[in-house]
């Protein structure tokens, strides 16, 4: 390397003036035998030596070695001031990691989606961002040579190549760069100064959602080594930031070898606390508050221009759209002391006969959440939708399914009862516990599953009213009671009914037109529901009252003793599932408690998921619910009659003699 002394001592100087503090840390770490990172900011090196920075970028597998023997000899000049520390020494394996983040090197071309890696990005610096689909074991391997030339004696090292599966060639001639070129071809290998380092190969794929129509998502190996080794998992939504290059493909008996593209890791970003990366300007949460404000008076009023705006093509369905929005937005987690932890996502299923919109709102809610996978029964991969095991090149690795990838997010299921036999096994944990526990081929770890389940099925033949819900959907009563909502949507003949849909399909042309407007007053456009629903849960944390405890405490009382109820349905998860809906249903009113208002329309979405019900008489059918023309008057009258079946009227007289 030309001139590397000199840049290293720049580069140490750099270290020193900008990042005493991690040198500090290293320095006084107690094991001398772990491998130590050290962030970089390339927007900071960029400001401090242009020069410098430019080299990294062009000539990254070179000047990242120089770097970390300048962290070396930085850490040699701040020892001096710390020798009285006990434990203190100078670490040999300290690696240089370069964060890209607020820099230039996040403009397209340096920073392009994983489909879009050409031949003109190897050698480079190169950052790209993606989910972790699969993650292969650990290893141990070889990293470096050192050999001394028989002539002048010049020791030198020797690097594994990717493009040979990390082979360390032999070395063909001295390299030492003295006065007098000394061209040796004969060395002796220094047995003693045997090097190794850990290794583990993932695989990204970029995230469908950012593709056009048609699009195949792209993977592309990454490399980890050292200290990056085992920080990420399959389901993980990371940045990487490295050096492309290619290593040929594995020998296959009248299969051509390639060389596959390769990304070589030097800094991974894990981006699963941020993956709810959706920009609301304080204008957009005025308008929020102003809104709330305006319909102050009537806020059933509200809340239905807020449902409107939910799959705005498909008439009516009122109770399905309530019910889309509360699980989108959900409940808030709960840990009790031991740790154990109750979840805050909902699940709903929809079960209906063809044509009743079930694909039209899985879809919808698809593009209303900021991470999302959408999915069929069968599975979109061999991973199906859990987890597991593939052989790639002799070894064992983890490929993630679909609810792995959309850890975080939504994951929409279409023919849900069509899963395969390990699915059906293992989903029971991955709605509940919302983690995945996989024993497999010699793998074993847990992965997290943290995500809201939107699932649609057809009903087995003609759905028969008189028989359970299993019985109807091939469902097993255990997997249909995670469910917080289950909705049958039937299509039965009722005139009045075609004719209002008719003249609704009909007049969806002449309004294709008006969709762009602002008004929030009627029907919320697709821009502010998203931001809306994104806003209220990262930011609104309701708290049950005293009252909604007391309603919902009652409601669960009055299932227990009836006995017309599924007994799947009347446990202590459907106690669970009220409060997850109150909850949500407050977030979805923009309030901090839940209210009786909340509490009492969380009961009615559960009771719009039985076939009979303890509380209302008749339980209509969810594909002819509409939206009322006054939902305030509506809904005080069926608090009143909840309230009379719950036996606590007398509670609150005011709303008794009001009634009166």
């Amino acid at each position: 390397m030309d001139n590397s002394y000199g840049k290293a001592k720049e580069l140490a100087s750099f270290l020193i003036k900008h990042y005493t503090e991690q040198l500090h840390s290293i320095i006084l770490s107690p094991d001398p035998r772990l491998h130590y990172p050290l962030l970089v900011d390339f927007a900071e090196l960029l400001d401090d030596n242009p020069t410098l920075a430019h080299l990294l970028f062009s000539h990254p597998a070179e000047y990242l070695l120089v770097f970390d023997e300048a962290a070396i000899w930085a850490q040699k000049v701040i020892f001096k001031d710390l020798k009285q520390w006990d434990n203190a020494s100078v670490k040999d394996y300290v690696h240089v990691r370069i964060n890209v983040s607020g820099s230039p090197l996040e403009c397209p071309e340096t920073f392009p989606s994983i489909g879009r890696v050409r031949v003109k990005h190897r050698g480079i610096l190169l950052t790209l961002k993606g989910t972790v689909i699969r993650s292969g074991a650990i290893k141990m391997i070889e990293g470096e040579k050192i050999y001394e030339c028989r002539n002048c004696k010049h020791r030198f090292k020797v690097y594994p190549e990717v493009e040979t599966r990390n082979v360390i060639p032999k070395p063909t001639i001295c390299p030492s760069q003295s006065s007098k070129f000394c061209e040796s071809t004969r060395f002796n290998l220094i047995e003693d100064n045997k090097i190794c380092h850990d290794y583990q190969e993932i695989k990204i794929q970029e995230n469908a959602q950012v593709l056009g129509v048609g699009a195949i998502p792209r993977s592309i190996p990454v490399i980890l080594k050292d200290d990056l080794v085992d920080t990420v998992k399959a389901g993980d939504d990371v940045i990487v930031t490295g050096v492309l290059t290619a290593k040929w493909s594995p020998d296959v008996k009248d299969v051509r070898c390639d060389l596959d593209p390769v990304l070589v890791a030097n800094y991974v970003r894990r981006m699963n606390e941020v993956k709810s990366g959706i920009d609301i300007p304080d204008d957009v949460i005025m308008k929020f508050k102003q809104f709330w404000l305006d319909f102050e008076n009537a806020p059933l009023k509200g809340r239905n221009a807020i449902l409107r705006g939910i799959c705005p093509q498909v008439f009516g369905l009122f109770t399905v759209k309530l019910a889309v929005a509360l699980t989108l937005i959900g409940g808030v987690q709960h840990v009790d002391a031991s740790g154990t932890k109750v979840r805050g996502e909902s699940h709903l299923l929809l079960v209906g006969d063809p044509g009743t919109g079930k694909s039209q709102f899985l879809k919808f809610a698809a593009k209303l959440s900021n991470r999302s996978v959408i999915t069929t029964g069968l599975g979109s991969t061999s991973a199906g939708l859990t987890v597991t095991a593939v052989k790639d090149g002799g070894e064992w690795m983890l490929e993630a399914g679909a609810l792995v990838l959309a850890d975080g997010g939504l994951c929409c299921i279409d023919e849900f009862d069509s899963m395969r036999g390990h699915d059906r096994a293992t989903i029971h944990e991955a709605m509940e516990q919302q983690t995945i526990s996989v024993a497999k081929a010699g793998l074993v770890t847990t992965l997290s599953t943290r995500t809201v389940v939107f699932g649609a099925t057809n009903p087995k033949g003609q759905y028969d009213p008189d028989e359970s819900l299993s019985v109807n959907t091939t469902l097993s009563g255990p997997l249909l009671s995670r469910f917080d909502i289950v909705l049958v949507l039937l299509d039965k003949k009722n005139p009045e009914w075609d004719a209002v849909v008719s003249s609704h399909i009909l007049a969806e042309g002449e309004k294709e037109n008006d969709n762009c407007n602002e008004d929030l007053t009627s029907t919320w456009p697709f821009p502010m529901l998203r931001r809306y629903i994104h806003f209220v849960k990262r930011n609104v944390r309701p708290v049950l009252s005293k009252e909604a405890e007391n309603v919902i405490s009652r409601y669960f009382q009055l299932q227990r003793r009836s006995a017309t109820q599924n007994a799947a349905r009347t446990t202590v998860r459907m106690l669970e599932s009220l409060i997850r809906l109150a909850q949500a249903h407050a977030r979805l009113m923009f309030r901090n408690e839940v209210t009786r208002l909340d509490a009492i329309t969380a009961i009615l979405c559960i009771e719009s998921s039985m076939t009979t019900s303890a509380i209302v008489d008749s339980v209509g059918n969810a594909l002819h619910s509409n939206f009322a023309e006054n939902p305030d008057e509506e809904y005080a009258k069926q608090e009143m009659l909840i309230l009379q079946k719950l036996c606590i009227i007398d509670e609150f007289p005011a709303l008794k003699s009001n009634h009166q």
